[in-house]
């Protein structure tokens, strides 16, 4: 018989361990909300579920039981866990950005690893043999530019054609209170960088964007999903992430400020990848003399082996004192700051990269539009530029009402 006995020590610390919630909105006095108890740490909701069938998980470095990983803990008290596949930076987070990984065998547990950032992004059929259930636990920072909410599709697509269940612990998101930027519309802006037709943040945790892909008709068929729902949670809920989400968010205001800044990918700003500072410092070689702040990046294995201006000392703006309470104020990304270094920007013919053989910007990929390029470049403002997005984005928030699981 399986006890259970050996991870309610793990649910118990988290809990105790967790201050309450201070929450702050435009129109209400601060207020102390109960703890937040993401799906993962409410173990008896789920264990006995997972009792007898053999197990695969889509987990990474994130995906943890009060402070252990998720994986290592219920192997630990007998669940059967037959395979595990990795997103972008692998099962253990250890790979930099965009790096292929390839498949492994854990050498921690010894069970199987498939890369779903490598040969095939969606589990084949013959990778899925011998699988009851599928588990996804996996952190996600509320972008349409961060890869989870792709191998979360792929990974239901392929439940889906296989007929097998997929359960989803389901995690807040840190910047589920705004839903804000351009919505993508066309398929020639689709990539691995984007293959959704949301804004540039879509303020659902994976659990919603689950229901949302299956509501939505993204699938063949729709995948049989069973949610266990974040405890104590709505998306106005400031949410200090335990472990870091991916190698180049690795604290908290990078994490905040990743919608904003992760736009500058695409340009000929450095985001800070190349430093220990990624997605809070912004700079270029170019802007010297325009700011006195300056740092250099490197090659760092496993964060960002090719940084831009990769050796070069850049100038630019220091942000890792940013108030944050600022965004969580306005529910926008900040957009001045695409705006303010395009206009520091001396060379302003190739402050967008060029394009690539298709003729899209790798700047249009990202955003998921060009027509915020050519806004930028012609100099329109930036309450016009906000203009023109609210049709998409009051479309998309009646769609995403739809799939909501907390307030």
């Amino acid at each position: 018989m399986i006890r259970f006995t050996a991870l309610f020590p793990l649910t118990l610390l988290v809990i105790s361990s967790l201050k309450c919630s201070v929450m702050e909105t435009p129109n209400q006095k601060t207020s102390v909300e109960p703890d937040i108890i993401t799906g993962a740490d409410q173990t008896t909701k789920y264990l006995p579920y997972l009792k007898g069938k053999r197990i695969g998980m889509v987990a990474n470095q994130s995906s943890i039981i009060g402070k252990a990983s998720s994986v290592d803990s219920l192997l630990s008290i007998g669940i059967k866990i037959v395979k595990v596949f990795g997103p972008e930076h692998g099962f253990r987070g250890n790979a930099s950005n965009g790096a292929v990984v390839a498949d492994e065998k854990d050498p921690k547990t010894g069970i199987p690893i498939v890369s779903l950032y490598g040969r095939n992004e969606k589990p084949t059929k013959e990778q899925l043999m011998g699988i009851d259930l599928m588990v996804f636990d996996i952190q996600d920072v509320g972008c349409r530019y961060y890869t989870n909410i792709n191998t979360l599709e792929h990974v239901m697509q392929a439940c889906s054609e296989n007929n097998i269940e997929l359960l989803i612990l389901d995690r807040p998101n840190p910047n589920g209170y705004v839903v804000d930027g351009p919505v993508m519309t066309e398929d020639r802006f689709k990539s691995a960088i984007g293959i959704h037709y949301t804004p540039m943040t879509h303020g659902m945790t994976i659990g919603e964007f689950a229901q949302y892909l299956n509501g939505e008709g993204y699938l063949k068929k729709p995948c049989k999903l069973k949610i266990i729902k974040v405890g104590n949670y709505n998306h106005d809920m400031p949410y200090v992430l335990p472990v870091n989400p991916s190698p180049n968010l690795n604290t908290q205001q990078a994490v905040m400020l990743f919608p904003s800044l992760c736009m500058f990918e695409g340009t000929a700003i450095n985001e800070g990848r190349g430093t220990r500072m990624p997605f809070t410092i912004l700079g270029a070689p170019a802007l010297k003399g325009k700011y006195p702040f300056s740092y250099k990046p490197v090659s760092i294995p496993g964060m960002s082996e090719r940084p831009n201006h990769k050796d070069t000392v850049c100038y630019g703006l220091d942000l890792r004192n940013y108030d944050i309470n600022k965004l969580r104020r306005s529910r926008q990304i900040d957009l001045s700051l695409l705006i303010e270094l395009y206009n520091a920007y001396p060379d302003k013919a190739n402050f967008f990269n060029p394009e690539r053989a298709n003729g899209i910007s790798p700047f249009d990929l990202r955003i998921g539009t060009d027509q915020l390029r050519k806004q930028i470049i012609a100099g329109v403002p930036e309450a016009d530029i906000r203009k023109s997005w609210e049709p998409g984005l009051k479309r998309f928030k009646a769609i995403r009402s739809k799939y909501l699981l907390y307030p």
